[in-house]
Formats: structure tokens, sequence, C-alpha cells
């Protein structure tokens, strides 16, 4: 595939379905926020923040296994590929993947559209030699990517970050198959997942001392306000994060502080005071759990490589 530099795929949900899905977690006893909303340019940036946190192991344990297993990837996947990436690259480790695969072009998928060609560039111009396809999409719903991305003979996707835990494990098992469905048969998918482990490791992990997480989480009240003219106020909630062993995932929660009404979208919402809007998922995962999901979605597990600790795992899997 022939070097064009940047191109751009905008392909972005319409308001009003955001808006009928914030009522409708609203709406719920337990009431809920889209994971979504925390992904506005500010809110990118301060997870690129979290990911630097010296309580938050998951990313420095990730990129390890990276430069570890990076030429093994490489040899695996093979030369001349198309590399997609769901979510924005940033971070070192999209960095190390390009280096170690060189591949023809390069397809950043994310939801925040400023984040997304920031990266992007920045990419650009490190790379001289890297073709870039930035396609601003919301990937946890079914993708149709552009011909000459979805006919490359070779592909590879890559999840990192152990987003798949933002899901629930049936949405998880639903978004599997859609990356399979995406990707086709005989394409890879480099899946980085967090593993079941001591809870205090866990929640602390999500409670940063520096208050970094508790921004993030209060980011998404802000971002709602900007996107369909809500009414909150983050001075009025508290960031919370609390281990689930029952369902084995970390909760986030924001927690109002006052009684309080709130005009979102056309709606008068309350809250009560103590009650919580649960705004995210972390689930922790066995690597047994993670190849029966795999194989139910249509994959083979190529490889599984983990820490010395145990604490996370990046899975090779290929579409059969």
């Amino acid at each position: 595939m022939k070097r064009q530099a940047l191109q751009v795929f905008d392909h972005l949900p319409a308001p009003l379905d955001l808006r009928e899905e914030v009522l409708k977690g609203l709406a719920q006893r337990q009431k809920t926020l889209p994971a979504k909303l925390f992904y506005d340019e500010r809110g990118s940036r301060l997870f690129e923040a979290i990911t630097a946190l010296p309580e938050y192991y998951l990313t420095r344990t990730e990129i390890g296994l990276l430069r570890q297993h990076g030429g093994e990837i490489a040899r695996i996947v093979g030369a001349g590929s198309v590399l997609l990436e769901y979510g924005a690259g940033a971070s070192l480790k999209i960095r190390l993947l390009l280096e170690a695969l060189r591949p023809d072009c390069y397809v950043p998928m994310d939801i925040s559209r400023e984040f997304l060609l920031a990266a992007a560039q920045r990419l650009l111009d490190d790379y001289d030699w890297l073709s870039i396809y930035a396609a601003c999409v919301d990937y946890s719903q079914a993708l149709s990517l552009p011909r000459q991305i979805e006919q490359a003979e070779r592909k590879l996707g890559f999840f990192p970050g152990s987003s798949l835990g933002n899901f629930t494990p049936p949405e998880a098992q639903q978004f599997l198959q859609r990356v399979r469905q995406t990707l086709g048969r005989g394409s890879y998918f480099l899946l980085g997942v967090d593993l079941e482990k001591n809870a205090a490791v866990l929640e602390a992990a999500y409670n940063d001392q520096q208050g970094v997480t508790a921004a993030f989480n209060k980011n998404m009240l802000r971002h709602l306000n900007q996107t369909l003219g809500a009414g909150f106020d983050e001075q009025r909630f508290r960031h919370e994060a609390r281990y689930n062993s029952e369902q084995s995932r970390i909760e986030m929660h924001l927690i109002s502080e006052v009684d309080q009404v709130l005009n979102v979208g056309g709606r008068q919402i309350a809250l009560r005071k103590g009650e919580s809007i649960h705004t995210e998922n972390s689930c922790k995962y066995h690597p047994d759990r993670l190849q029966q999901m795999a194989q139910t979605a249509g994959f083979d597990t190529r490889r599984i490589w983990t820490d010395e600790r145990g604490y996370f795992a990046l899975l090779l899997l290929q579409g059969v």
C-alpha cells in the first residue's frame, strides 16, 4: 500500500443517539453513564497521565511485554500488514509495535477527533515512512471501514490497556465477535488484558494519591455539559473506585454530595445525597476464560505472554 500520509475517516454517532443512551442510563435504578464520555480531548490527556502514575501498574507491565515479545509478534504476523488500533496511538505501546512491524498502513480508531488527529500527526512527524488512515469512530459499535483497509490481506488489530475490561463480559464477547468480523479469517488480534489479583493492588491503581483518576472520572460530567448542555457541577460529586469481588471487576462511581436536580438533554434528573452514578467497569480475567471467549468469537489463541507476577497478559489471536 503506497504511503499517502494522513487520511481521515469521520463516522461518529449522531448527538441524538448519545442523548438517548445517556437518558436511558440515568433512568436506571443504579444510574449509569456510558464510558465513551470519558474521552474528549481533555479526558484522553488525563488518561495518558493516569498511565504514568506509580500506582497504575498496567501500562508499565504491558510495555514490558511488548518490548520483550515485539520481535516474535512481527515474525508471526509477517511483513506488509495493516495495523488497526482500537484507540488513538499517543503512547509508547503503539510506537513499539510500529517499529517492530513496520506496517504498510496504520489505522488508529478513536471517538475523540482532536486527540486522534493530534496523535496521528505526532506519529507522522516521527515516522516518515508511515501511512495513516485515522478513523474517528465509536469502535464499541459495528464498524464499516474503507474498502482498501477491509480488503488488505494481512491485518493486525491491537486493543491494549485492558480496555476490554470496560465492557461487561457479555459485551466483551460481542465486541470480540465484531472484531473477528472486521478483521476477517487469517488476520491477527493482539489483546492486552489485566488479570485477576489482590483487591488492594487493584483499588490502589484506581484511587491514585494525586487525584488524576478522580479528575478523569469527573471530566465525564464536563464533557456531558458541553455535548448535551447538561447542568452537572463536578464540585458536587466525588470519585469512588471499589473492587467487586463477585463480578471480578473494579467499579468507578461518581457520588452525589448533595440532593440535586439536573437538566440533562431537556429532562429533569433527581439525585439524592450519597446516590451514585456508575461510570465504568474494569473487569479482570483469568487466562483460561479469555481463551474460551476468543474461541467463541472465532479466534485461535496463537500465544499468551504474561509478566513474572502474573498481573497482565498479552494474547495474540488469529481469526479462523
